[in-house]
């Protein structure tokens, strides 16, 4: 597979509220299936990274320009113009912060008229507090793993249902989503078809887990 090429964009940032005209926030909390972040980057349709918000005005209506990297998408977005999120947080919206100076990490989808949306349950993380792990499997690994399955393990026993699935126990063992697979590693399928987490570095087979060493 080719590895992703990096391209400077510069976007607005409009806010829009999505369906919830007039609704007050806290009306229904925003729910996210617990997901790694290899999953989020093989479904979302965009990805942006080092997202950095600059506050300007343009004909009085207050917007915020992100200079960024795109490390997905480029198929789909050639000339982005604006992302939009829902204004509540109890609709999935995210609330970014301008003085965040390293930036952030986005991914979204893209609607039928070409607008971008992000949202809480997408890949939206400040770009200082991804491992570098993480940053480093951006551009190639997590692309390497997106036909291989992540199953979230939530009780015991957590078992493989098959040879092309990774077993994820950070929410199981930390109750967490930001445990030591997820900081760490990406689920790759390997030459005999299999997939394996792997955490990086040169390929010797210790750097893979298998199902008894999660």
């Amino acid at each position: 597979m080719a590895m992703s090429q990096e391209r400077s964009v510069c976007l607005g940032f409009w806010v829009l509220l999505l369906l919830g005209a007039g609704m007050e926030e806290g009306v229904e909390g925003c729910s996210c299936h617990p997901a790694h972040p290899q999953q989020l980057f093989c479904s979302a349709e965009i990805g942006l990274e080092r997202a950095r918000l600059i506050p300007f005005r343009l004909h009085s209506l207050p917007l915020v320009c992100f200079c960024v990297q795109m490390f997905k998408g480029f198929d789909k977005a050639k000339d982005i113009q604006y992302v939009y999120t829902p204004v509540f947080s109890s609709l999935c919206g995210v609330k970014l912060d301008s003085n965040n100076k390293a930036g952030y990490l986005l991914s979204g989808s893209m609607w039928s008229d070409g607008r971008i949306s992000i949202g809480q349950c997408d890949l939206v993380e400040s770009w200082d507090n991804l491992s570098l792990s993480q940053k480093k499997n951006l551009n190639y690994k997590y692309q390497m793993g997106c036909e291989c399955r992540i199953n979230t393990c939530y009780t015991v026993p957590c078992a493989s249902t098959g040879e092309n699935e990774c077993l994820w126990t950070d929410w199981l063992l930390d109750n967490s989503l930001n445990g030591e697979q997820a900081r760490q590693y990406a689920c790759i399928r390997r030459s005999d078809t299999t997939c394996s987490w792997y955490r990086g570095g040169p390929p010797p087979e210790k750097d893979f887990l298998d199902m008894a060493d999660p």
